[in-house]
């Protein structure tokens, strides 16, 4: 028991030192802070793909849907530039940088430094590509880029708050000029230094070798790290384990929120792009993929141990959790449960809240994945109630309903008897005491 304790003791030190770690940190708070845009997007997906279409056709649809369309061009298709700014805002934050936003500016002008000057495009109406000089790509900027945006924004911000501390480099203007101009002056050489730096890297990339960084990244980062973490076995391996240590204590995003929100994200950014072009998405996994299979109720797959407690279970301390915990429960919210049950360090109940999700994310896969219904498409909050959720995620089929009902149920029957287990030990405690 004590070598069990010990490992678990280890584990979560280990775990937290990990999640606390500036720089995953920073890279959580910047998602955390452009979600409003992915969310805005995925409404303009719908309204142009579904709600249009209902009562327009033809030419009339089309003129209507450049609302959507643009829309989409502000959020999703310059994602990358999103991340590369907020990422050094909050980094620059995060470590007590006396002028953050100063890294605002030098993390954008990095990415764009970086960024191809030549692309290849097939006009419409054309049968051969072209190359094209002075203009940037909407790939680029958009979902492909965003890991060069993440990896930009955190090495140009690392290199350029280390030069602004360099004192020989601040330029000192006296007391006697407007604080912001002082500002200025004083990080003009650290920002000259750092754009210098990454503009001869990006010269030597597009002259010596005839490639650029985000081609770069997309083959050898990117492109493998979404293959193997975006997979049916490598999303539940990590899943599975942040969730395990949200049974001890620590907020699953410790893992997930560095290791698959940023890959799912991009599966789900490019599933709107391809229904926002006309096409079939082609992601299963994907950020909504979480929301309506695997934690409906919030983590853990809550929402079906709340039902399996106030259908199935008599003890009244977990009856009246659940009822406390039903109302936040509808909205993915459920520390009351896993504090107030509890689930954390409570063995029994340990066991199906690791396991409630992987039961959701195989029949949501094997439904998908045999065609009877599609990759989800429409991006949703994560606070989107069951049901709900999968009606607006899936841009309104209700099979993708029917199967989030299979998954209640099938995950309510199998919290029911960890349920009486839990239950008993807590009797027996409450005996000893």
């Amino acid at each position: 028991m004590s070598q069990n304790q010990s490992f678990l003791d280890k584990f979560t030190e280990i775990s937290a030192r990990v999640g606390n770690q500036v720089h995953l940190r920073s890279l959580r708070d910047a998602f955390s802070t452009i979600m409003p845009m992915f969310i805005l997007a995925g409404l303009a997906v719908l309204v142009n793909n579904v709600i249009f279409p209902w009562f327009l056709t033809g030419d009339t649809l089309t003129k209507f849907q450049v609302f959507g369309n643009v829309i989409v061009n502000g959020t999703l298709n310059v994602s990358s530039i999103l991340i590369a700014a907020t990422i050094a805002y909050c980094l620059s934050k995060n470590k007590n940088f006396e002028n953050p936003i100063s890294t605002v500016p030098v993390a954008l002008a990095t990415l764009i430094v970086m960024m191809a000057i030549k692309i290849t495009v097939t006009p419409i109406d054309a049968k051969e590509a072209v190359t094209v000089s002075g203009v940037l790509s909407y790939t680029n900027l958009g979902t492909q880029g965003m890991f060069a945006g993440i990896i930009v924004g955190l090495l140009a911000t690392e290199l350029y708050m280390f030069l602004a501390k360099l004192k020989f480099l601040q330029i000192n203007l006296g007391e006697n000029i407007p604080p912001a101009v002082g500002r200025s002056f004083s990080v003009m050489l650290p920002t000259m230094i750092t754009l210098s730096i990454f503009a001869i890297v990006s010269a030597v990339l597009a002259s010596v070798f005839n490639t650029d960084l985000i081609s770069i990244i997309s083959a050898i980062i990117q492109e493998p790290l979404r293959r193997v973490n975006t997979s049916l076995l490598g999303f539940i391996l990590i899943y599975s384990t942040g969730n395990f240590l949200f049974t001890l204590g620590i907020h699953q995003t410790v893992i997930n929120g560095s290791l698959l929100d940023p890959l799912l994200l991009v599966n789900m950014n490019e599933n709107m792009a391809a229904v926002n072009a006309g096409e079939v998405p082609k992601h299963i996994i994907n950020s909504n993929f979480v929301t309506v299979y695997t934690q409906m109720g919030g983590t853990g797959g809550t929402i079906a141990l709340i039902l399996a407690v106030l259908l199935f279970i008599k003890f009244k301390p977990y009856r009246e959790v659940a009822k406390l915990g039903a109302a936040p429960g509808i909205f993915e919210i459920n520390e009351p449960i896993i504090f107030g049950l509890p689930i954390v360090f409570n063995i029994p109940m340990m066991i199906p809240f690791v396991l409630s999700p992987v039961i959701g994310a195989l029949i949501g896969y094997f439904a998908t994945f045999i065609g009877f219904v599609q990759p989800l498409s429409v991006y949703i909050p994560w606070t989107t109630p069951p049901i709900i959720s999968g009606y607006l995620a899936s841009a309104g089929d209700l099979k993708v309903v029917f199967v989030q009902i299979i998954i209640i149920i099938a995950t309510t029957a199998f919290y029911i008897p960890f349920l009486k287990i839990s239950e008993r030990v807590a009797l027996k405690q409450m005996e000893t005491k």
